[in-house]
């Protein structure tokens, strides 16, 4: 057999239900992998002694029934998980060990998955090229010196490299597609509401949502089958009918109108950019599917507005951290200097630029002039999407404006690192579901990829173009392993 770590997710499952490999053997190839590729910093916990317990343990008393049977993975440090540190990528939480399992994770360790570790992310899940975490920024394996993209860096990064055949991340302005996009995998943000946030640190909530990262669109609709549940414990969780994603998949789409947004060709998009997205518009219609002219008015303004609403709502959610009940506790001389101490040392710099700019659009005189007005805008940028889909299925745009930069290019320019999530902010603000696949490269390379963006709760619809225009591309990620000493 070719190397058990470069097998899809399906492929995995498949062998080691036909018996061809242990569970065993296969936690041992993802350790030994992950143990030589630490110049990639992908990991910030790692847990491969219990993983292997686990694997032995299941080899014992095997259940094929199980959709992950002894499939090892890891997931990013945003998940909580019982008895297993949790950090979200900050100094913060650095001795945070949680008490009880998000619903996400639980959903995969029911169906036989074992747990790896936990993977590296900008510090609460904000940033778009994984250089905020305490940790340090994860190193793509693309090229050396690259970005794996963010927030859920780490998560790219380890599945790009084969370091886990499947994970999680989370996507809040478009921290699972971009970095899908960087590191030439794919990615899917779900429907707001389709996974419980329950268990999650939170960033921005009504933005957050956990979703699959996969090597295929395959293996990406069955994590998805597996991680959207109803929650109770979460009262943002939908209560809707979901479809068996991975039974349901088809690449028959003819017929499926796909609308193309003119106001995604912004001023200044790179040539490389423009010919992807003609090049898949090719593809779409390759598979039968009809390609349609359409607006999106309000898409100007999605970038400004989600930097008027996260912010805001990290402001409150952070507030909790002050050093009292659990986490990072600086001394001071009274309660009010311990508190100022604890997060102006555990907090990085880009967590508290956000949290004074959430917290100055909240105060006072500027509540309605900026945070109120942001509301309003989300509404329209929501409506735009509703009209359009009056007239087509779903909507084809690029994932990214660019390729990966070079770690360190855009530190000191947060409006340039901003500008990053300028296609894949409006889907959090509208709720809606998108993928990003891989489709192409640049001149030097660099894997580019594809967004396609569905109607709310139509992941299977988006699953199944994606998959069809997959088969089209027959993208092959090209990566030399260049950090194993």
């Amino acid at each position: 057999m070719s190397d058990i770590t470069s097998l899809t997710l399906n492929e995995l499952v498949k062998n080691i239900k036909d018996k061809k490999i242990s569970s065993e053997e296969t936690t041992k190839a993802f350790i030994d992998r992950g143990e030589k590729s630490r110049d990639l910093n992908a990991y910030i916990t790692e847990d491969f002694s219990n993983a292997l317990l686990k694997a032995k343990s299941f080899d014992q008393k095997p259940n094929f029934d199980l959709k992950l049977p002894g499939v090892p993975m890891a997931v990013k440090d945003l998940f909580c998980t019982k008895d297993v540190k949790t950090t979200a990528g900050s100094k913060i939480l650095n001795n945070f060990i949680p008490p009880y399992e998000s619903t996400v994770t639980q959903n995969i360790w029911n169906e036989g998955a074992i747990l790896l570790g936990k993977l590296n992310c900008d510090e609460f899940a904000m940033g778009s090229s994984n250089e905020t975490s305490f940790f340090g920024n994860v190193q793509s394996p693309i090229d050396k010196g690259l970005v794996p993209g963010g927030s859920s860096g780490g998560s790219a990064s380890a599945l790009a490299a084969n370091l886990t055949p499947i994970t999680i991340g989370t996507d809040t302005g478009g921290s699972i597609r971009q970095p899908a996009s960087f590191t030439g995998t794919v990615g899917l943000k779900p429907t707001y509401g389709s996974c419980s946030r329950y268990g999650i640190v939170a960033f921005a909530s009504s933005l957050d949502q956990a979703g699959p990262m996969s090597k295929d669109v395959k293996d990406c609709a069955l994590l998805q089958e597996i991680i959207s549940t109803y929650d109770e414990k979460d009262s943002t969780s939908i209560d809707f009918k979901r479809n068996e994603y991975s039974k349901e998949l088809t690449n028959n789409i003819k017929g499926k109108k796909i609308g193309i947004p003119k106001e995604y060709r912004v001023d200044g998009m790179p040539k490389e950019i423009e010919d992807l997205w003609t090049k898949g518009i090719e593809y779409a219609k390759d598979c039968g599917a009809e390609i349609v002219e359409i607006s999106l008015p309000h898409t100007n303004y999605a970038l400004p507005t989600y930097y008027i609403v996260a912010p805001a709502e990290a402001s409150s959610n952070l507030a909790r951290y002050d050093g009292v009940k659990y986490g990072f506790r600086s001394k001071g001389e009274n309660l009010i200097d311990m508190y100022e101490k604890t997060r102006s040392e555990g907090f990085g710099s880009e967590v508290q630029r956000r949290i004074m700019i959430g917290t100055y659009v909240l105060s006072s005189g500027y509540y309605d002039a900026y945070y109120l007005k942001a509301q309003k805008v989300r509404k329209l940028i929501k409506n735009d999407f509703d009209e359009a889909y009056k007239k087509v299925d779903a909507i084809l745009t690029p994932s990214t404006p660019s390729a990966a930069f070079k770690i360190g290019e855009k530190t000191n320019d947060p409006v340039s690192m901003y500008l990053n999530d300028i296609f894949t902010v409006p889907v959090n603000l509208a709720g809606l579901p998108a993928i990003s696949i891989p489709a192409g490269v640049d001149v030097k390379g660099y894997p580019l990829g594809l967004q396609i963006i569905g109607k709310a709760f139509d992941e299977q619809n988006i699953l199944n173009i994606a998959y069809a225009m997959e088969e089209k591309i027959q993208f092959k990620n090209k990566i030399t392993d260049w950090w194993i000493k």
